[in-house]
């Protein structure tokens, strides 16, 4: 008879706990959720009061019989699933998967994997909350109604192997509206001008806080500078305070990750997760910013052994979110004490930066000392202004400042003592030609960001989300390349003013957020048939409900109903009076036929059209390139995809033909196939460029061949990236890393690639 069964959703955490237990306490893993609704079929009994039919996962299978096993010979079942609403379903869902009984089941929580914090949980254990698990029901099957129904009518209307979804569709829509305001969006230029002083051997920077429309202002401005004199006007000290950042929730951890580690969304919860598992940090799931009091207590004696007690003030934060779910504590170091923590590199590095933002939270603001000198100019009322800003006390910027998206250089530095009447030396002034900037597009972390704003999401939906719409094929997150741009620069100096055109590269886009074509067309199609899906008062006013529903205010089906009723009138309607869309744009006549040209979306992608279905002679089709959008080629661009495949020239009496593949462009030579380099086009490339690639590849593959064997031509010992290893029959096999290549036979290996094949695969994780 085993007494006790702890049941936890990952083996990592079944691991750690597993730690701060006894031998009565047996502690197994789930491996995520156990039951959902059926793959392929709609799964949700509309005449029965909208009731799940629940099957158990098919991966699961073999998991719930293991784990009924033990069930039936312990005295108690713990189920310790994680503290949200997505967890206490787990729970529930293992509860009635394993026919537990109500006296033998207690259900325990904890925010951190601690040994204090889980003796706490088992000396208080409570019932599954019905109310959290139908939160978390409303929630599957709302969007299980919404994608059932609205993705058919994509396949039918748009084309197939489409998807919709309540909250990944207006994250989409986000994007796609960004993109079309940077469209419609007409830069205009515009000049700042800044200056040079000189006092008593100190450079001071100055710059005219005004714009100037035009050219003719600036320079209208610098001749008045010409035989000006100069003197302080006014010199203004301020002191001024900076106080730090709440403690880190999901999202503003999500947000700094991305500004400060590089980090997408995906990968910091990942990391985040690992180091909760491990015991390291408390729940990484929340829109709390609250700490414990032991952790206050905690902070402040770390805040004093590290750097003394003037720096120390404790601050209880409150969570400005309406919709804040259940979760106790912002994310914070399980034990503050420990300042670095064994792992890998992530695991380091969002670490740090959570130690960091938990201790910076808990001290004295930064005392700074801001000043400001107007300077008068003789000849006019305009004045040069000079900022400077001094730390009289570092506070809490002696351990972290807080990123921004939108960082700018506010052109403060240290100023000599000035008083006024002062007089300067003038030095020089220049003119630069400044351009308006279009709105910025979304990056993973300002998505977020929006999307908190809106109340659209919870914790637990912004990275799942952020990678669907990826996934999908939606959205795309690149980085692309800017455009080089002339402005002019105007400059006085020793009474003579210069004029000069430079050149400066802008637009250059670092890991941002750009619609597809599919996006924006499912997106509009959307907008146009299901507004009220997408509007963004909708989601958020879901996701209240779903707060209601979690707090006993709201039945769930009942919600559902509401929602359901209408919305399927809806989809009935659009079934019958929408009408097919492609996107498609009318570009112009082919020179050659006379026919149409399209760009528009068809079955695999964005592509070009020549001609009409109803015509005799099929269109002829050709797919875009990347960089190319539907919206914005030109008829021009779009007959040369038709150049493809191309005849480059001959190499060894066979033709180079440059033409594109599904992994993007190529040459053939022969039976041979050569990718291009991102610096190469396929509708460009010369004949000289292509035979240096297929030389380079040939000279790549010779001297990564380490080892042939004549009995077995097949098999073959190379160098790769990582080592040696084996290559046999078009599949790639590790070799240990102490294997002599020189002495090592045929038999030896194919016993190693036997070896990886007789290997069982390992259980993926299960996402939750």
């Amino acid at each position: 008879m085993i007494k006790n069964l702890v049941i936890v959703e990952s083996p990592a955490k079944a691991k750690t706990i597993g730690k701060f237990l006894g031998k009565d306490y047996e502690v197994k893993s789930s491996y995520g959720h156990v039951r959902d609704l059926p793959e392929k079929d709609f799964g949700i009994n509309v005449e029965n009061n909208y009731e799940p039919e629940y099957v158990i996962s098919p991966d699961k299978k073999q998991i719930i019989s293991e784990l009924k096993k033990i069930a039936k010979k312990a005295e108690t079942v713990w189920l310790a699933s994680d503290e949200d609403r997505e967890g206490e379903a787990i729970s529930w869902h293992l509860a009635v998967a394993l026919e537990l009984t109500k006296e033998q089941t207690k259900r325990i929580v904890f925010h951190e994997i601690t040994k204090t914090a889980i003796e706490e949980a088992i000396n208080h254990p409570r019932n599954i909350d019905m109310h959290l698990v139908d939160a978390q029901q409303a929630r599957r099957v709302l969007d299980r109604m919404v994608g059932f129904e609205l993705s058919p009518i994509l396949w039918k209307k748009i084309k197939p192997a489409l998807s919709a979804g309540r909250v990944q569709s207006v994250a989409v829509r986000l994007i796609v509206e960004r993109e079309k305001e940077i469209k419609l969006f007409q830069s205009t230029s515009y000049f700042k001008i800044t200056a040079l002083f000189i006092f008593n051997d100190s450079v001071i920077k100055t710059e005219i806080p005004e714009k100037f429309s035009t050219k003719e202002e600036a320079i209208a401005f610098l001749e008045k500078c010409k035989g000006a004199a100069f003197s302080v006007g006014n010199v203004e000290v301020k002191p001024a305070k900076k106080s730090p950042s709440p403690p880190f929730t999901t999202s503003t951890l999500q947000q700094e990750a991305s500004r400060k580690l590089g980090f997408s969304v995906t990968r910091t919860m990942v990391v985040a997760q690992q180091l909760y598992e491990s015991g390291l940090i408390t729940y990484m799931r929340t829109d709390s910013v609250n700490l414990s009091n032991l952790a206050l207590d905690a902070a402040k004696e770390e805040i004093t052994k590290l750097y003394g007690k003037e720096y120390v003030k404790t601050r209880q934060y409150t969570t400005k979110s309406k919709g804040a779910q259940e979760a106790h504590e912002a994310i914070r170091p399980s034990y503050i004490s420990n300042q670095n923590i064994d792992g890998n590199d992530a695991q380091k590095r969002l670490y740090d930066l959570i130690w960091k933002r938990t201790i910076a939270s808990q001290m004295k603001d930064a005392e700074i000392e801001k000043t400001v000198v107007t300077i008068d100019i003789s000849t006019t009322q305009e004045k040069f202004v000079a900022k400077g800003e001094v730390i009289r006390f570092e506070g809490f910027l002696k351990v972290y400042s807080e990123s921004s998206d939108d960082d700018e250089d506010e052109n403060e530095s240290l100023l000599p003592p000035l008083k006024k009447g002062d007089k300067l030396g003038f030095d020089e002034a220049v003119a630069i030609e400044k351009f308006t900037k279009q709105p910025a597009r979304y990056t993973e972390a300002s998505l977020v960001k929006k999307l908190e704003e809106l109340g659209i999401g919870r914790p637990s939906t912004y990275a799942p989300t952020i990678s669907t719409i990826q996934k999908r094929g939606y959205v795309l997150n690149e980085s692309r390349d800017g455009f080089q741009r002339n402005y002019f620069s105007i400059t006085l100096k020793n009474k003579v003013i210069a004029e000069e055109v430079k050149t400066e590269n802008t637009g250059y886009e670092k890991s941002k957020l750009f619609p597809t074509d599919t996006g924006t067309v499912v997106n509009d199609f959307l907008n146009e048939h299901f507004n009220n899906i997408l509007d963004y008062n909708f989601t958020a006013n879901v996701e209240k409900e779903f707060d209601e529903i979690a707090q006993g205010e709201r039945v769930w089906n009942e919600m559902i109903k509401n929602f359901y009723v209408p919305f399927h009138k809806q989809i009935d309607t659009t079934n019958q009076n929408s009408q097919k869309t492609s996107g498609e744009r009318l570009l112009g006549k082919d020179p050659k036929t006379g026919k149409n040209v399209y760009a528009r979306i068809g079955r695999f992608g964005s592509m070009i059209q020549i001609g009409e279905k109803t015509d005799e002679e099929k269109p002829k089709f050709a797919s875009l390139v990347k960089g190319q959008s539907i919206e914005t080629i030109t008829m021009e661009e779009a007959m040369i995809l038709f150049t493809l495949p191309r005849s480059v020239g001959e190499f060894e009496d066979a033709e180079l033909i440059a033409s594109l593949g599904r992994f993007g462009p190529y040459i053939k030579h022969k039976s041979d196939f050569y990718s291009l380099k991102k610096t190469d086009d396929p509708y460009t490339i010369t004949k000289d460029r292509a035979i240096e690639l297929i030389i380079e590849k040939r000279n790549n593959i010779a001297n990564s061949l380490l080892k042939e064997f004549p009995d077995d031509a097949d098999m073959k010992i190379l160098q790769g990236k990582w080592g040696p290893y084996i290559k046999y029959k078009k599949k790639n096999f590790r070799m240990p890393k102490t294997t002599d290549i020189e002495k090592i036979t045929l038999e030896e290996c194919i016993k190693l690639t036997e070896e990886v094949k007789e290997k069982p695969k390992a259980k993926a994780k299960s996402k939750k």
